[in-house]
């Protein structure tokens, strides 16, 4: 898309903040009267965690237009830390006001921030998830699972496969001129069509077809449309609320208005230990991260068991387990994450119970990148 972006990027425009506060006391009387309500997101709503947008004056696209090299630093998405604004649509959702979210944002930083997965339409993907092309199970990824950047923008294989059925693994990326996926496309549509209000914040809402969600409760009858975005857009006639502001300028002032909380930032992950047989009289500890949802999750570097001389750097993490096990053994982890957020290892205590229950332990672990601290909490409920 750089050969669309113009050579000298649109100004971009700042109002008044007082008159940001009086937009915010509006849109926050519209949702508190609205009955379903969605929000559409783009790069606009990350460039304060230091990654840059698209068609900005600094944008991606306009730097490439311009054959010109970016020279300010920018901020990896791994290491990213989610916005006051990501973080307003968390509680929002928390609290029931959002009913949906449609993003065109593959930075991973909706998933991370507390989105649930199924609250979400990630419409061109996310560098964090692929899934396997044979059986379509996903998985997320504490690092980049797209294909080598070598291969041509079509080549969508990342060198991985999947466990369950060994096919092979895609990342989930959309590039301009592929479809967009075709369930998350669908369940926009649908709370497009259910929406009285849409709130557009950071989208220049140029790129098709993801596009035609907030044009679509932009022009229903019942449906009303607000847009933040620093640049105009071809759907500002449609807008009853225009703000030309920063979506942290805005957001934070609605949360206020609104009498919620923005909540900081904390590092959700989730963990199953188990013992299962390997064999007559052997069994072995397997340790897996999971999603709020289920879908496997990679965030582990490695895992050693205290007194056992091996470390597993790989997954599945599986140690084996000399002679049988009573119940009440405690068995000692200590784990090594990815450490994009510095997080220092933490040790797990498993303690065994029986060969008849139920081995899988869930573990609910929160890092708070502030403090560098873990919080570790067991939970009794177990995927299947």
């Amino acid at each position: 898309m750089a050969n669309t972006a113009p050579k000298v990027a649109e100004a971009e425009r700042f109002e008044e903040l007082d008159v940001v506060d009086r937009k915010a006391g509006v849109l926050a009387e519209q949702i508190k009267k609205s009955k379903h309500f969605i929000v559409y997101t783009g790069a606009g709503i990350s460039t304060s965690a230091g990654i840059p947008d698209f068609r900005g004056p600094d944008g991606h696209w306009t730097l490439m237009a311009q054959r010109r090299q970016r020279t300010e630093k920018t901020v990896d998405t791994l290491q990213a830390i989610p916005t006051p604004t990501h973080m307003a649509l968390v509680e929002l959702q928390k609290r029931g006001v959002l009913n949906y979210l449609v993003s065109q944002n593959c930075d991973g930083l909706h998933r991370r921030s507390g989105i649930a997965p199924d609250m979400i339409s990630e419409l061109h993907g996310n560098t964090n998830r692929e899934y396997c092309e044979s059986c379509g199970k996903e998985y997320l990824r504490d690092f980049r699972a797209v294909a080598a950047d070598h291969m041509p923008a079509t080549y969508h294989r990342t060198g991985r496969k999947c466990p369950l059925c060994g096919g092979f693994l895609r990342d989930s990326i959309v590039n301009f001129g592929e479809s967009l996926p075709e369930e998350a496309l669908r369940l926009a549509h649908q709370h497009a069509r259910r929406a009285d209000l849409c709130l557009v914040l950071g989208s220049s809402c140029t790129v098709t077809p993801a596009n035609e969600i907030p044009q679509a409760v932009g022009e229903s009858k019942k449906g009303s449309l607000a847009i933040c975005n620093l640049q105009s857009t071809p759907l500002d006639s449609c807008a009853g609320v225009r703000v030309f502001a920063r979506t942290d300028d805005l957001m934070v002032r609605v949360m206020d208005k609104l009498g919620f909380p923005i909540p900081s930032f904390v590092l959700r992950r989730q963990l199953i230990i188990g013992i299962e047989a390997a064999g007559p009289g052997k069994a072995q500890l397997v340790v897996r991260g999971v999603d709020v949802d289920g879908t496997p999750a990679s965030f582990i570097k490695e895992v050693r068991l205290a007194y056992n001389r091996r470390t597993v750097r790989s997954e599945p993490f599986v140690i084996g387990l000399r002679g049988e096990l009573e119940a009440g053994t405690e068995l000692k982890l200590e784990l090594q994450f990815m450490g994009h957020y510095g997080e220092p290892n933490l040790e797990v205590v498993y303690r065994y119970s029986s060969s008849e229950a139920n081995t899988q332990v869930k573990y609910l672990l929160e890092y708070n990148p502030e403090n560098g601290e873990w919080k570790t909490t067991q939970d009794e409920n177990v995927f299947d």
